[in-house]
């Protein structure tokens, strides 16, 4: 048995397709959705989705949204997302060293809370690199 999972953002469609599960970063945590789950919808929080296709694990880095889940679909609503396989290693890495330098610049509350999320958005695309292959 098998769910159906589209990714989508403001601009594209990122995944439409069958999976055996996804493991999914909400505002609460993390959560593993297998066929025939409870339906739930639920925030999406910055970080990695994990999807399992064929005995093999893909990620993805997810940028903030939401989620719904029933009847084996699962429909995410996202800022932005990028397949790991779709990210570019060194420049990932050079995004993050740059939030970084950015987060230790900042100055007054407004420059550090967008100096962290930066820093989120950037540590997320290289963990999706990273993460489970």
């Amino acid at each position: 048995m098998t769910l159906n999972l589209c990714v989508l953002t403001p601009n594209r469609i990122v995944w439409d397709s069958e999976v055996k599960e996804i493991i999914l970063s909400t505002n609460s945590g993390q959560i593993g959705v297998l066929p025939n789950h409870a339906p739930i919808a639920t925030a999406v929080d910055i970080g990695i989705l994990r999807i399992r296709l064929n005995g093999q694990w893909l990620t993805m880095a997810l940028m903030g949204g939401f989620a719904r889940i029933g009847n084996n679909k699962i429909t995410i609503l996202v800022n932005d997302a990028e397949k790991g396989s779709d990210i570019d290693p060194q420049e990932a890495q050079q995004i993050l060293e740059l939030a970084e330098a950015n987060l230790r610049k900042a100055e007054g509350k407004r420059q550090i809370i967008e100096a962290n999320l930066a820093l989120r958005r950037a540590r997320t695309r290289v963990e999706a690199i990273n993460a489970i292959s």
